[in-house]
């Protein structure tokens, strides 16, 4: 039985645990109590660690694939670089310097690494562009991913579009306003997880870069009244980039992702034959609307 070991097993990488069991051994990471009881939930053996310590993850046992789903939580730009480029660094040092080594390493990324567009569309084969600290912090993990590992493990970068599902519709957001313009990528927790596990199980994609993002980018605009229409509430208001730039308050980093407009490909992920539950945010919002009219 394939040993699968998610460090940083929180809201994909729990998912992706109940969808790995029973048929392969899936152990979870995390650093907090609370998160080691999530892990616990979800049928996996769960393991205290910090992705940044070398010594901690010691505590790891030896596995066959290695997600790295592991997240900065929200803090700054250091948080971030120590995050994603010491640990994910620390953690393929020390699993590839061991001797039974992981034959895969996946790293979950973001797109927004690939930085503004002005609304076109974007794959992997295009440089990447990130405008924020944290983007740049991504997108030296994910050379990290690709190069680091020693001849015997090949890397895998998946880059996640917006998240969303159970406890992250953030559907009132969207209904009261205001709603600033732009697209939207998106994908259904269910499909993140889904989509590495396919490409564990289907041995797609190694040292190569792969889009994990729904069918249909959406303006926001668009979104919102759809939401709106659906849950019988009036359209709600809506702003412009300048207007929200306009806001004195709004830091750099929220400046500078404000006004990233692009629209990514899944073509890639599609090719090699992924078959998405949830294609769009109409069938992915469909629970939350009728939650909402209950």
């Amino acid at each position: 039985m394939t040993r699968v070991a998610i460090l940083g097993c929180g809201y994909v990488g729990c998912e992706l645990a109940r969808q790995l069991q029973p048929d392969h051994d899936v152990i979870g990471v995390r650093r907090s109590e609370s998160g080691l009881r999530a892990v616990e939930d979800t049928g996996a053996t769960a393991v205290k660690a910090d992705v940044t310590e070398p010594d901690a993850l010691a505590a790891v046992p030896d596995a066959d694939w290695v997600i790295f789903a592991a997240s900065s939580g929200g803090r700054g730009a250091d948080a971030a670089r120590e995050t994603y480029v010491g640990g994910l660094r620390t953690t393929i040092d020390h699993f590839c310097g061991r001797e039974a080594v992981p034959d895969r390493i996946v790293y979950t990324s973001s797109t927004g690494v690939y930085g503004d567009h002005d609304g076109d569309w974007v794959d992997e084969a295009m440089s990447i562009d990130p405008g924020t600290e944290r983007g740049q912090a991504l997108a030296e993990a994910e050379a990290i991913a690709r190069q680091r590992p020693i001849d015997d493990t090949d890397g895998t970068v998946a880059r996640f579009a917006g998240l969303y599902g159970p406890d992250r519709y953030r559907l009132q957001r969207y209904l009261d306003g205001p709603v600033t313009e732009g697209h939207l990528n998106m994908v259904h927790r269910d499909d993140a997880a889904g989509a590495v596990r396919f490409l564990l199980e289907g041995d797609h994609a190694r040292r190569e870069v792969v889009n994990v993002v729904d069918d249909e980018p959406v303006e926001k605009w668009a979104f919102a009244d759809w939401l709106a229409e659906q849950c019988g509430e009036p359209e709600p208001p809506k702003q412009t980039v300048a207007d929200r730039l306009d806001d004195p308050e709004l830091s750099e980093a929220a400046r500078n992702w404000v006004g990233a407009d692009k629209r990514v490909s899944n073509e890639k992920l599609r090719g090699l034959g992924y078959e998405f539950v949830y294609p769009t945010y109409r069938e992915g919002y469909r629970d939350a609307i009728e939650a909402s009219l209950a």
